[in-house]
């Protein structure tokens, strides 16, 4: 008699493992990176919006228009499978989601306090090491399928590099902060501020690896989606909806508690803004007046933000479909590849100029080790895809 629970990391029913191709997996996850490390650029755009107005407009179309639209799209009978889904998985899926907002909150807060190249690397070298690690642990299958074999431990070591890497951009970031004057700082993140940055960045970190335990506990659901004939790399977009619904309730919750504290909430319609009087660097005093909102362009750029973030998890579970038995290795690589890009943005957005040579230095070594640890991780899927029958 056959056990109809499937193992947490076995290969969705309905796809091939023979047709895995955990390089082309590697690559998706790159995409996934870009998008993610692209997202917070479109936020510049955004005029006269409190944080928690931006946020919760860019988080609709991240967490709840750009998933079911998707969905919809590219999965058969969308509808049928939630229906069908166990109510474990789905309450798990969306209790891991939830929490995962709480660090997508103060994920947002990090990038305030410490800019994108130092911000990114701290938070997702937290969430990069409970993400990756603690659903094998949490199964009991760390010992036997990463251990006891060859590929898991190739697997491993990349995870190991990823963390190296990481924490050599730290390093880099750090530098930084060190020889840059408070005006530099100032000038290319307004408030900056290292020490509440870095314990916002660890509580982000760390809660935000609870998106790959809700991805995890969502299997059985991206199984249903593979029973109805839903095509190999779009298995997994139903389960994000029911993982990024947690999110949104947190979210949710926190920026109307924001908005109603801070007396915001007429921004999501408001045209005009009210200004107060305020003392200018010269000396010279802006009076109190009312100042136009850039009602369009605000909303497009939050949308464009909110999109680009949720194409990280479209990407991802393409991803995460072509690396056979070792799907939990994806989160590694999608956390290197998010720091990789959002480092190259900071690089652009001149977060590393009047930084010196060294410093410099340490930061080119740490994304050319993050890359490499995406190869190593790669070539671990690879060889467990070979191994199969």
């Amino acid at each position: 008699m056959t056990n109809s629970r499937k193992p947490p990391y076995s290969t969705v029913e309905g796809i091939n493992l023979v047709s895995s191709n955990p390089f082309l997996g590697v690559f998706f996850h790159w995409l996934g990176g870009l998008a993610s490390g692209s997202f917070y650029v479109p936020y510049r755009g955004v005029k006269k919006w409190a944080w928690e107005v931006y946020w919760l407009v860019g988080g609709f179309f991240s967490w709840i228009i750009a998933p079911w639209i998707l969905a919809f799209i590219n999965t058969n009978d969308l509808l049928s499978v939630l229906s069908e889904a166990p109510s474990e998985s789905l309450w798990w899926a969306y209790f891991w989601g939830a929490m995962w907002g709480l660090g997508g909150l103060t994920f947002g807060l990090t990038m305030r306090y410490l800019g994108l190249s130092l911000g990114m690397g701290v938070a997702l070298g937290y969430c990069a090491a409970f993400g990756t690690l603690m659903p094998p642990i949490f199964h009991g299958e760390f010992v036997s399928k990463v251990l006891g074999t060859q590929s898991g431990q190739v697997i491993l070591v990349g995870v190991g590099v990823c963390l190296l890497g990481i924490a050599i951009a730290g390093l880099a970031g750090r530098s930084k902060e060190k020889e840059m004057t408070d005006e530099q700082k100032k000038e290319t993140i307004k408030e900056f501020n290292f020490t509440k940055g870095i314990l916002v960045a660890t509580f982000s970190g760390v809660m935000s690896a609870c998106f790959a335990y809700g991805l995890d506990a969502a299997t059985p659901i991206a199984e249903l989606s593979a029973k109805h004939g839903t095509t190999a790399l779009w298995v997994g977009l139903p389960k994000l909806c029911v993982v990024l619904l947690g999110g949104f309730t947190t979210n949710l919750i926190w920026c109307v508690a924001l908005n109603v504290k801070n007396h915001t909430g007429s921004q999501y319609f408001s045209l005009t803004a009210s200004r107060k009087q305020q003392n200018n660097v010269d000396g010279t005093t802006v009076e109190p007046g009312v100042d136009r909102v850039p009602m369009l362009s605000n909303y497009f750029f939050s949308a464009l933000a909110g999109v680009a973030w949720y194409m990280q998890f479209f990407f991802y579970t393409m991803g995460e479909t072509q690396m056979g038995d070792y799907k939990f290795s994806s989160w590694t690589i999608h956390m290197a590849s998010i720091i990789i890009f959002s480092s190259l943005w900071g690089i652009a957005l001149h977060e590393w100029r009047g930084s010196s040579t060294s410093t410099k230095t340490k930061l080119a070594i740490g994304l050319i080790t993050l890359v490499l640890s995406t190869i190593v991780v790669g070539y671990g899927n690879y060889l467990g895809v070979a191994a199969k029958p």
